[in-house]
């Protein structure tokens, strides 16, 4: 599986199979489960773990493209994406056609389809705002069905698909702005980067441009020839602390300095675990053992620097959610999906 992961790690699967619609999509996995197979669903590859034992059962290779407007109004436009459209193109041709809405989530790679599953956010915006509806094949009842954004259950990299195997995406609705400009720039590093303030709107391009920029300069857009983009992005979500626990981080940190944070509701913070991994020691470079490394750029990525393995590259991620518990009594999770592995 290392040719379909962006880590370039995973062993081989039982069966893969490559399919170019919604109806090859559902057809394929209902398929797979008459012969009692588990079943992968894999697209861009680019938010997915795979242990080096492979797949047990059956990979669906995902390669449906395309996008279309299937609804419009004099201020809003709404795109039904293919699972399998490229999720740079898609949010590209949004920019370009005037539509706003996903310009701050430019760079990310993968698929149109991944994107509801951990509810994609970056640069203060997320996915969640725009969605208004998700096409996917209930293995429960055998039919496809358009689940409305109420009904996904989306959270903080979160929602109903990604701790469930019930759902197979098919297709993703959004609903865009018809405006020149990008929703408020909300997040500080993009604001100064852009040269105003937080609240601010910039023409589209400009905003798009400014994101690549600032992932391109974190190994966070895919380049072949750089090392540190053999990654799946952040690995650890920032972690959301009650008042107590944020207390006892603050004690322990003290000597160092209040971390990054961002109050959220019902009293909750959300703080930075790049932050918190670097103070605990594990900085830019950091090497692990195995052929696996944190990114020169970014200390929230972690990286397959060309020879290593799925269990090096996890034997890292112990180490390091170790020892920031250690160092301040905070537990980091993985953001992306784990397959036939674990930390």
């Amino acid at each position: 599986m290392a040719r379909y992961t962006t880590l370039r790690l995973g062993g081989t699967p039982r069966q893969l199979i490559t399919v170019k619609n919604a109806d090859e999509i559902a057809q394929s996995v209902r398929e797979a489960e008459l012969l009692d197979q588990p079943v992968l669903i894999l697209a861009g590859g680019s938010n997915v773990v795979i242990g080096d034992g492979g797949f047990p059962g059956t990979v669906v290779l995902v390669r449906s493209q395309g996008f279309r407007v299937v609804a419009e109004d004099e201020t809003t436009v709404t795109v039904r994406a293919e699972a399998g459209e490229t999720w740079d193109n898609l949010v590209a041709a949004t920019v370009e056609a005037g539509w706003s809405g996903l310009e701050c989530l430019s760079g990310i790679p993968g698929s149109a389809g991944a994107t509801p599953i951990q509810n994609v956010g970056a640069y203060g915006q997320e996915v969640a705002e725009t969605v208004t509806a998700v096409g996917a094949y209930d293995r429960v009842t055998g039919g496809t069905v358009q689940l409305p954004a109420d009904e996904c259950g989306f959270a903080y990299r979160s929602s109903i698909f990604r701790h469930s195997d019930r759902w197979a995406v098919l297709t993703v609705d959004f609903k865009l702005a018809r405006s020149p400009l990008s929703t408020p720039i909300r997040y500080a590093e993009l604001a100064r980067k852009l040269g105003v303030e937080v609240g601010d709107r910039v023409p589209l391009a400009d905003a798009r441009s400014a994101v690549l920029t600032l992932r391109a300069g974190k190994g966070m857009v895919l380049d072949p020839d750089d090392l540190d983009t053999r990654s799946v992005g952040s690995f650890f979500t920032n972690p959301v602390l009650d008042e107590a626990a944020y207390a006892e981080l603050c004690t322990r940190a003290k000597e160092i300095g209040d971390p990054p944070s961002w109050p959220g509701a019902g009293g909750v913070v959300k703080v930075s675990a790049a932050w918190l991994i670097d103070k605990a020691g594990f900085t830019k470079g950091y090497q692990g053992a195995g052929g696996v490394a944190i990114s020169s750029k970014h200390t929230l990525a972690l990286t397959n620097r060309g020879d290593g393995t799925t269990e090096a590259l996890l034997g890292l991620a112990r180490e390091i959610r170790d020892g920031v518990h250690d160092r301040f009594g905070v537990t980091l999770h993985p953001e992306p999906v784990l397959v036939n592995c674990e930390i």
